[in-house]
């Protein structure tokens, strides 16, 4: 699957019983708060989640509880990243963490909540494994993330949309 070069943006999420996926704007790319709100915006039911893929270089997960105002859960795909991109800098500082030092950015690894997809069945090894596997881009990351999670299809169909 090839996406844009710039990235995308989707949020999934339970609407009458069933998982639905849709495409954000391009502004949601570019600011947490924006994810944030995003994710707050949808049915609170089975905990709705917003995908961000930047550049294929990394993406950013954000997961809300499955109650009205629950805790918004956040994971980015590779801390060396915030020494590049604004959201992921905006990831780091949330998460309380510190911008890899120059001599840090040869080495990739996720910070925040690897553990935010385990009621899907993901678990934080699972998610690890995916996360650590070099030879896969950002977009085939989420994919993969989305066909453990049970949601490839909806997944599928919104980033589909991108490619016609």
């Amino acid at each position: 699957m090839s996406v844009p070069d710039e990235g995308f943006a989707v949020t999934l999420f339970r609407e009458g019983g069933q998982w639905q996926c849709a495409l954000l704007p391009p502004a949601v790319m570019e600011d947490l708060d924006s994810c944030v709100a995003a994710v707050r915006q949808q049915p609170p039911d089975g905990g709705p989640i917003v995908l961000v893929d930047i550049e294929d270089e990394f993406f950013v997960a954000v997961r809300a509880g499955g109650e009205p105002g629950g805790r918004v859960r956040v994971l980015l795909s590779d801390a060396t990243a915030a020494s590049e991109y604004p959201l992921a800098q905006q990831v780091v500082d949330r998460l309380g963490e510190e911008i890899p030092d120059e001599d840090e950015l040869d080495e990739i690894w996720p910070i925040g909540d690897l553990r935010m997809f385990e009621d899907l069945g993901l678990d934080e090894f699972e998610l690890r494994a995916i996360l650590d596997d070099l030879d896969l881009y950002a977009d085939e990351m989420l994919s993969a993330l989305t066909h453990r999670i049970g949601l490839a299809e909806p997944y599928a169909r919104a980033v589909d949309i991108l490619l016609r």
